[in-house]
């Protein structure tokens, strides 16, 4: 019979309490972003193409202000380079600026920029109202393009973490997103999802879908 020392029964015993207690403990919380410190940043290295605020002063580049904290860090951490050099998404731009960031960084911007107030958009074509309406709601069922409102919402709030706010965006960014999407040249769309509706769309439908998206709010 083997016989076990009672050095070894109490180091066993307390190595067993210390996992019960330590298996107890709640999970740490996941790190949220800090708003203030995302400003810092953003007054001194965003603030040339996005604003101070995220309402960018040239329709070339994409408002962040209101944008899901969720979505714009996904768009961060894409735009950031793996360790073989390559970025799911490619802007010239914006990998390098987003390259000396890290992730705790990358979450104080979409904080910061989450928590500011989109300037309002308008729609601008009057003729082509009825197209982009007709779209974001209905889709077009002919040819299986879905309802942009399906993911996006009514309103164009989108839903957080999964679909981005698109209400109130440039026309003009819009559209090029979504020329891009259709050519695959941008493709960090969860699952393909915006490549695939981008195809069957032309370029008429995406010129009047990013007018009616610029008007919603």
């Amino acid at each position: 019979m083997t016989r076990f020392s009672p050095k070894l029964l109490f180091s066993v015993a307390a190595f067993a309490l210390a996992s019960a207690a330590y298996a107890n403990e709640p999970a740490k919380a996941a790190y949220q972003g800090d708003a203030a410190k995302g400003k810092e940043i953003a007054a001194t290295v965003c603030v040339a193409c996005h604003g101070p605020d995220g309402n960018s002063p040239t329709s070339a580049n994409p408002k962040l202000a209101g944008q899901h904290a969720a979505y714009l860090y996904k768009q961060m951490k894409n735009f950031k380079a793996d360790a073989n050099g390559k970025s799911e998404r490619v802007n010239a731009i914006m990998n390098g600026m987003i390259a000396p960031y890290g992730d705790e960084q990358m979450q104080d911007l979409a904080a910061w920029f989450a928590s500011q107030k989109q300037s309002g958009g308008e729609v601008k074509s009057r003729e082509t109202l009825a197209l982009g309406q007709k779209l974001w709601r209905a889709g077009d069922a002919s040819k299986g393009l879905p309802a942009c409102a399906a993911c996006h919402g009514p309103t164009g709030a989108g839903v957080p973490a999964q679909y981005p706010r698109l209400a109130g965006q440039f026309a003009e960014y819009t559209e090029a997103q979504l020329k891009a999407f259709r050519v695959s040249e941008r493709g960090n769309d969860p699952n393909m999802m915006m490549q695939m509706v981008a195809v069957k769309m032309t370029d008429a439908e995406i010129k009047a879908i990013a007018d009616y998206i610029a008007g919603l709010h």
